[in-house]
């Protein structure tokens, strides 16, 4: 199976993708790991961690919708190139200027372009593969989300002993590099659709699917990148681990989800993607609700683990089905599902800090997380009855 996927798309167009959107994941979420460094610096409360950490997410979210109608009108390609050249300005200005906290939030809103990059990434691989290889190709791609792990290993170290404002300037060579890359490697799709006009994609919001897609993904990639910026915080806040120690932790959490979102793609092409989703999605809710008890250290650690793996495999499963659901609106669609993974991964860091304030507590922002996700299940499951009579899906046990 694997010998004819890579007979039937563009590996250099699948390699190009996966490290743009590895590095545009890695730059997105710098704040927030480094988010220990810059609280004490500007001395915030558990509240304005949250929120700190959660700024960058909100830019990207905001952003992914219109790049998404860009990818449809300009091509992938050209938009990533565009994205990725407008992510110095937020790098700069942080690296240059970001002293004051207020200076800090404008550009770490700004940064969230870089999140953008997933609305780029997945349409220009998902054009060149055919439907049986959709939830392999875009999980490969996915798994650029191992850009949280390599800024979560090495941005607290290289904030050591540089500050941590610096790493912000460092992370300008590996953009340049990849902005390379991408130009040299990428290339558009030939069955790329011609583009709309404007109101003709806002026909998708009449489909109910849509709203469905955008609830199990806020879910899944939202928890995924809400907590990819967040552990750090949480780690040397709840257990009093050094700087260093907790990026190092929260990089082993965040290994688990980014190289296992590939075979949740996989899996979901052999069994389904509805299927597959069910199952990570029973999961997530279980492990959650265990670590809002807030157990002991190793407990916690390996409970991270596991979830942040099916957060990564069920955000396989989702574009597993997306692009079943929408091909000819698989650039917007992407925007706009990958604008609800955002606001999902916006809201998880923002709640969590302010429970702690408030309550006193990091547990109960962790349970309603897990009942968050048990809901999602029971709406899957409710739902996908339906999909089996459409058009879109009628691509045999794949398509389920």
């Amino acid at each position: 199976m694997m010998k004819d996927f890579f007979k039937s798309g563009h590996p250099p167009t699948l390699l190009a993708s996966f490290i743009y959107f590895a590095v545009s994941v890695m730059v997105w979420i710098l704040v927030g790991v480094l988010g220990v460094y810059i609280s004490k610096d500007f001395g915030l409360s558990a509240a304005q961690k949250g929120f700190l950490v959660a700024v960058p997410i909100l830019g990207g979210s905001l952003v992914r919708i219109p790049l998404g109608f860009l990818v449809d009108h300009l091509g992938p390609k050209k938009t990533g190139l565009i994205g990725q050249f407008i992510v110095f300005i937020p790098l700069c200005g942080i690296w240059l200027f970001g002293s004051q906290v207020q200076t800090l939030l404008l550009f770490a809103f700004l940064l969230g372009i870089a999140g953008g990059g997933f609305a780029v990434a997945l349409p220009l691989t998902s054009r060149w593969y055919p439907p049986k290889h959709q939830g392999t190709a875009l999980g490969i791609v996915g798994a650029g989300n191992g850009g949280t792990a390599l800024a979560s290993l090495f941005a607290p170290s290289l904030a050591e002993h540089f500050g941590w404002r610096n790493v912000f300037g460092l992370a300008l060579i590996p953009v340049a590099v990849t902005f390379l890359i991408f130009m040299v490697l990428a290339k558009e799709s030939p069955a790329q659709p011609a583009p709309k006009k404007l109101q003709d994609y806002f026909l998708i919001l009449k489909e109910r699917d849509t709203f469905w897609f955008c609830l199990f993904y806020g879910i899944t990639f939202g928890g995924f990148v809400g907590l990819a910026s967040f552990l750090g915080i949480f780690f040397y806040d709840q257990y009093g681990l050094t700087k260093v120690m907790a990026g190092n932790i929260t990089a082993l959490c965040v290994f688990a989800g980014s190289f296992l979102r590939p075979v949740g793609g996989y899996l979901s092409d052999r069994f389904g993607g509805a299927r597959i989703l069910s199952l990570q999605l029973g999961l997530v809710s279980t492990l959650m609700l265990a670590i809002g008890s807030l157990p002991s250290f190793v407990l916690t650690v390996l409970l991270f683990f596991l979830t942040m793996a099916c957060l990564g495999m069920g955000s396989g499963a989702v574009f597993q089905l997306v692009p079943l659901r929408f091909q000819k609106e698989i650039g917007v669609m992407t925007g706009i599902v990958g604008a609800a993974g955002g606001l999902g991964g916006f809201f998880l860091p923002t709640f969590l800090g302010l429970f702690k304030q408030t309550a006193g507590s990091y547990g109960i922002g962790f349970i309603i997380f897990g009942l968050t996700s048990l809901t999602a299940l029971i709406a899957l499951r409710v739902v996908q009855k339906g999909w089996i009579f459409s058009n879109c899906f009628k691509l045999g046990k794949q398509a389920l």
